[in-house]
């Protein structure tokens, strides 16, 4: 059933509410218009009474009986009289207009006459009341009753005044038909002219309503409706009295404020939906009824979808390629694992794709729920990491990072080979010719190279070496200039000249191979930084204070400032050469710096470079001196 319009209910309430201002107000005039022509007709009939008093006690005081009897005819054949009456005190009709009505008699007491017309034969009376009909008569008359007073000049007949103050009683009976038809008259014509008035107070109020509150309401109900369809730039100007203009700048700052809301709901969308798509891992949001209700790119990826997951996909569909809920019992499913708890959860799961394939994954799930219009929602956040991919990320990163260290170790290893392999030439040349020589000087600078050639090997060889268990005592120093002699073709390649500054035996307690590893890191974070070239500055000092202070200054293109909250977090990588890192480098080296109780502190400028600073405990320091 369709609402009504606003326009159907004024216009019915307006109707019904002027019928019944009207019926009232024309119930009220007409009662005032009846009572006037009552009065009217009263004063009327007492004229007539008076003159005919008059008359009757002229001819009762000549004693003339038949001309009394004459004027009472004549009198009741007057138009509009139904009947003329004289009574004696006792009710006794002397004389009437009609013969029928002589020695009648009525009970004065009993009120016979009238209701009001009650008379205990003594008192002066004088009344008019309608009757429903007269005297043999069927239509309705106006009754008049008047008593006549004795007189010292009717005393003769009539007895002592004090006895009898009264003769009796004059009745006239006067046609009340024109009464009515006068009251029906202008019934009529107040009627018709209160429906005139009201007719004409419906039109003006209607008039005023369409132009002040009926067509701006129209305005603003098309208008709510374009904001409801999305047409968010639909504003109303509305002309009319203060507070419809005021409920126009209301509902165009209302609309306003909406538009403004969905933009910035809208932009905050993006940016939530953006930062989803910076992360290498895939993450899909999951309600309550397996929907999924958010998924990244990476997810995406891994699953091998080339659109974006259409809103009512499930995720037992999605991951699982199932067309019904995975049971709980049999793998983890985080919507059942994650009720009641608030910590997050792991576990690894198996993912099919959309080409069959299986893929090992890692989920990291938590909880999280959203108070909405219908009330709180709970979600599942998924975080979806392809661990093959990981594992081959990573094994192609260290095939990189091995390729251009045994380039650098080949480089270095080839100037001794070759120095040796020069003076073999030379020492087989001798002997062949059997030329006198003196090896010694000879051997000493093969034993000089092949020297090197064990330094660089057994640098690489304690690179790899697993992290001992215990730590052990070693120098930063020593372990610095292996460390960048297996670098030397690197910086020469990347264009980048070193500069090292170090105090001797410089000595740390903790893992050589993890040692290396940091200072590996920083050194080719700050040959990435340099793409074009530069300076790398490297200092090793004690400050004196039981710290040792590490410092690899670079003059790169610098780390933006929004940038610096990230770099040590893991799988965050952002290189200047644009070439995709694991992430993992300042990540790892902060965990190790942080193992021996020390810190790893970061200052950069775009433009001007990036300085790591590495802080850790003086081993000679906390022992009292040098071993």
């Amino acid at each position: 059933m369709q609402p009504k319009s606003l326009f159907a209910i004024i216009s019915r309430s307006l109707v019904i509410y002027s019928i019944l201002v009207s019926l009232i107000f024309l119930v009220g005039i007409l009662s005032l218009y009846r009572m006037r022509l009552e009065e009217q007709r009263f004063d009327a009939a007492d004229r007539i009474n008076l003159l005919l008093q008059v008359s009757l006690e002229n001819a009762m005081l000549k004693r003339d009986i038949d001309g009394l009897q004459e004027i009472v005819e004549r009198l009741g054949k007057q138009s509009g009289i139904e009947a003329v009456m004289i009574l004696n005190p006792a009710g006794e009709v002397r004389f009437a207009s009609r013969p029928n009505l002589l020695a009648r008699k009525f009970d004065l007491k009993a009120g016979d006459l009238c209701t009001e017309c009650k008379w205990n034969g003594r008192d002066q009376i004088e009344r008019n009341d309608i009757l429903p009909s007269g005297i043999e008569a069927p239509i309705p008359v106006l009754r008049s009753v008047k008593s006549v007073a004795n007189r010292a000049e009717c005393t003769q007949c009539h007895g002592e005044m004090r006895e009898n103050p009264v003769n009796g009683l004059l009745v006239v009976d006067h046609s009340a038909q024109d009464l009515k038809r006068n009251a029906l008259i202008g019934s009529l014509v107040l009627v018709g002219s209160g429906l005139l008035v009201v007719l004409g107070l419906v039109a003006g109020i209607y008039r005023v309503l369409k132009v002040h509150v009926l067509t701006p309401v129209a305005h603003l109900t098309a208008a709510s409706a374009e904001l409801a369809a999305g047409n968010l730039d639909r504003r109303v100007a509305l002309t009319g009295g203060s507070e419809v203009i005021g409920l126009g700048n209301s509902f165009n700052t209302m609309a306003s404020r909406l538009q403004a809301s969905l933009v910035e709901l809208g932009a905050r969308e993006r940016f939530v939906q953006g930062l989803l798509e910076t992360l290498p891992d895939g993450v899909r949001v999951i309600d309550e009824d397996f929907r999924i209700v958010m998924a990244n790119g990476a997810y995406r990826r891994q699953t091998r979808q080339g659109e974006i997951e259409p809103p009512d996909t499930f995720c037992y569909h999605s991951s699982h390629r199932r067309s019904e809920p995975c049971a709980h019992t049999l793998v983890t499913c985080p919507i059942h694992a994650l009720r009641g708890k608030t910590e997050p959860i792991k576990f690894h799961a198996r993912h099919v794709r959309t080409d069959g394939e299986e893929v090992s994954v890692e989920v990291h799930a938590a909880r999280l729920t959203i108070n909405g219009l219908d009330g709180p929602r709970a979600l599942v956040i998924e975080v979806i990491r392809d661990l093959e991919t990981e594992m081959q990320v990573s094994h192609e990163q260290r095939l990189s990072e091995l390729g251009q260290l045994a380039t650098g170790v080949a480089h270095e290893i080839r100037n001794p080979l070759s120095s040796v392999a020069i003076l073999l030439s030379d020492a087989e040349t001798s002997l062949r010719k059997g030329k006198a020589f003196d090896p010694a000087p000879w051997i000493g600078l093969i034993s000089q190279e092949v020297g090197r050639c064990l330094t660089i090997t057994d640098s690489l060889l304690k690179l790899g070496t697993p992290p001992d268990a215990e730590h052990h005592l070693i120098v930063l120093d020593d372990i610095l200039q292996e460390v960048l002699s297996l670098l030397r073709f690197q910086a020469e390649e990347a264009r980048v000249t070193v500069r090292l500054e170090t105090d001797e035996q410089v000595r740390v307690v903790g893992s050589d191979s993890d040692q290396r590893i940091v200072m590996i890191n920083l050194i080719q974070n700050a040959f990435h930084a340099m793409p074009g070239g530069g300076v790398l500055s490297i200092t090793l000092r004690r400050t004196g204070n039981g710290m040792i202070a590490a410092s690899f200054a670079d003059t790169g293109v610098g780390i933006p400032p929004e940038d610096i909250s990230y770099i040590f977090m893991p799988f965050w990588s952002r290189r200047a050469d644009d070439v995709r890192g694991t992430g993992l480098g300042l990540s790892i080296c902060r965990s190790i710096i942080r193992k021996l109780k020390g810190d790893i502190r970061v200052a950069s400028a775009v433009g001007v470079g990036t300085t790591f600073t590495l802080l850790l405990p003086d081993a000679d320091h906390e022992t009292g001196g040098s071993a």
